[in-house]
């Protein structure tokens, strides 16, 4: 199946966890959801994308995540593999490959020319909503993580508001500030006329003194 876009509804699901509890997709309206596909526990690069995810897992809980791996490992190797690197996230054991084919994420694969079907390393960002914020398709590990939590920082909109505001204030200040100028310019313009208008008259008084 066609990897779902930006906007589109993610499927739902329901798949166990490491732990043996029923994860659901639609459960976790409200709330981001990084779910991100990856071949398998306990190698290389899944191991440091594993890592990665555990050490900004505050990071991305404080930007209001949950993180979910899946792979069609069991729910036993799972545990193990959570166990050995301390990972905090539940990782969901897609045994038949139906939520990564939902996902666009199982497919052919060739390694040393052969070739195979599994897992295409891939990441979505799911909004409160339950649609598809971003999408990370054949994902680089290095660096990965980080511009995950970086689309996440910048979804939010309430702390970017005030700034409008903020900016909006000195004008306000510039007009008032202005204000006071202007008479200061037009009081200067009134002096000059005054005695402008004495002169005048001291001409047509003078003749009369004689």
């Amino acid at each position: 199946m066609p990897i779902p876009q930006t906007g589109d509804q993610a499927p739902d699901f329901l798949l166990q966890d490491q732990s043996g509890n029923d994860v659901k997709l639609s459960r976790l309206r409200g709330q981001h959801v990084v779910l991100y596909f990856y071949p398998k526990d306990d190698t290389p690069g899944c191991t440091r994308e594993a890592c990665d995810f555990r050490d900004e897992y505050s990071a991305l809980q404080r930007a209001g995540a949950v993180v979910l791996g899946v792979s069609p490992d069991s729910a036993t190797r799972h545990q193990k593999f959570a166990a050995k690197y301390e990972l905090p996230f539940p990782l969901l054991a897609d045994t038949e490959h139906q939520v990564a084919e939902a996902y666009g994420a199982w497919g052919e694969k060739s390694l040393y020319g052969r070739k195979f079907l599994g897992i295409t390393r891939t990441t979505f960002l799911i909004d409160p909503k339950g649609k598809v914020a971003r999408v990370w398709p054949k994902v680089k590990v290095q660096g990965h993580v980080g511009e995950v939590l970086s689309a996440l920082q910048g979804g939010e909109p309430a702390d970017e508001a005030p700034a409008p505001a903020k900016k909006a204030a000195p004008r306000k200040v510039a007009k008032k500030a202005a204000a006071p100028a202007k008479k200061a310019v037009a009081k200067k313009a009134a002096v000059p006329a005054k005695k402008a208008v004495a002169k005048k008259a001291a001409v047509k008084k003078s003749p009369a003194r004689r």
